[in-house]
């Protein structure tokens, strides 16, 4: 029996970091993940996490137009089964646990290596 297949978002305003977890994602560690959508600020994350309705987001914290936190937050409050991992640069505690206060699952530092990525994800999943 295979699980059933998740959708995945992932929110990052970087276009090289979307594509690594995308490519990451759609290789064969993580047969059941297809990607619902990449979004590269908080807007356009929660407006296709309301469209995709993801069970899976990968989410960075410092973008444009609005934060990771504030993006968390929002999606939490119509997703509330939706795992999030956070990645991001920030590496402090105190960063890391606001964002899992605010609903996040988990939380990734950048740089981060394709082993970790994909060992976070499996986490969140299992």
């Amino acid at each position: 029996m295979h699980p059933p297949h998740l959708n995945m978002l992932i929110v990052d305003d970087s276009m090289i970091i979307r594509n690594r977890i995308a490519r990451l994602v759609a290789g064969p560690t993580l047969p059941h993940i297809q990607i619902a959508g990449l979004a590269s600020n908080g807007e356009m994350a929660v407006r296709l996490a309301r469209e995709s309705r993801p069970r899976l987001i990968t989410m960075d914290l410092t973008m444009p137009q609005m934060d990771g936190e504030a993006c968390i937050e929002q999606i939490v409050g119509f997703l509330p089964e939706t795992r999030i991992l956070v990645v991001s640069a920030l590496a402090d505690k105190s960063t890391a646990l606001r964002a899992i206060k605010k609903g996040a699952s988990g939380f990734l530092h950048k740089p981060f290596t394709d082993e970790e990525l994909l060992e976070s994800l499996l986490e969140l999943i299992d």
